[in-house]
């Protein structure tokens, strides 16, 4: 297995899979993995703000024996330009795993690179792997299986649709993103899932026609149209972005059993409407829950200690 948690894309479909089925198995017998990681200390990086990282994973290692340790942006000396190699050497002499929730990605593959303990993206501005196991994990419980679904994300393109995306590849679901032209995700990493999910007779859609794209979705999942560091463009991304706000309308376009996702934290009315976020249709708080379970499976297979 692997040292670092860095995205999908570094891990098999057998090796994620074995992840979610701990993580199923960690959320039926809590108790059986009470002590599993007893006597050790995550270290927890944060310079965005978080609800759903922080205080999934810091329930998750308390609830697994071991021990939280928060840093904001100014707790570490980060801050005062001290370098990613030093603090990844210094952090790995006192702790047993490291998870990090920033904005450049190429900080956490540097922190990983340095760091002699397990690295944990708890996400960056390019992608959000650990919310996409959580993700994988809730479509999973709701429709039994995972292979042969579709997945269709409305809105910007971004670090989440790339996570998603990479997951889908990986676990046999067809993927669509919907979003304009003027949104969608980079050429480059287009270019890359197609090459990957050819070989795994996995679909990709990417288009900015809602009808086209609904049709035959599983799974719909939104994302605010503007992420943490992009408030100043947040009229331009509305207006771009607005024709495509999740409606019953949107939703009625796709299978009749389908399901509404989003990451969270939600702009109501923006990206989706009431009726939909609060709907039948909705999973959105047992999504979110499954980030505790999903993370704990993560963290006890980088850092239990192996006889």
């Amino acid at each position: 297995m692997k040292k670092d948690f860095i995205a999908v894309i570094d891990y098999s479909s057998k090796e994620l899979t074995k992840i979610l089925d701990l993580a199923d198995d960690m959320k039926k017998h809590p108790k059986k993995y009470a002590k599993s990681l007893q006597g050790q200390t995550l270290g927890m990086i944060f310079t965005k703000n978080s609800t759903r990282t922080r205080v999934s994973f810091q329930t998750g290692i308390f609830q697994l024996g071991g021990q939280g340790l928060f840093f904001s942006a100014n707790d570490l000396q980060l801050s005062r330009g001290e370098t990613i190699y030093d603090t990844a050497k210094v952090l790995s002499r006192y702790l047993d795993g490291i998870m990090i929730r920033t904005f450049k990605h190429s900080d956490v593959t540097e922190l990983a690179q340095h760091a002699s303990i397990p690295v944990i993206n708890g996400l960056t501005d390019f992608n959000h792997p650990c919310q996409a196991m959580a993700d994988m994990m809730t479509i999973r419980e709701k429709f039994k299986k995972l292979k042969g679904l579709k997945l269709t994300y409305v809105g910007d393109g971004n670090n989440v649709t790339l996570s998603l995306m990479n997951a889908c590849i990986r676990f046999g679901l067809d993927f669509c993103s919907i979003s304009p032209k003027s949104h969608t995700l980079a050429s480059e990493l287009i270019a890359a899932g197609e090459k990957d999910a050819k070989s795994a007779k996995v679909k990709l859609t990417f288009t900015d026609n809602i009808a086209e794209g609904m049709k035959g979705s599983d799974i719909i999942y939104g994302d605010t149209f503007t992420s943490m560091g992009q408030e100043a463009e947040s009229a331009k991304r509305l207006q771009a972005l607005g024709p495509y706000k999740v409606t019953p309308e949107v939703m009625a376009m796709a299978n009749k059993k389908a399901v509404y996702m989003h990451c969270l934290p939600a702009h109501r009315g923006e990206e989706v409407a009431n009726e939909v976020i609060d709907g039948k249709q909705s999973i959105i708080f047992d999504q979110a829950e499954n980030r505790l379970h999903a993370q704990k499976a993560i963290m006890y297979t980088l850092m239990k200690k192996r006889k």
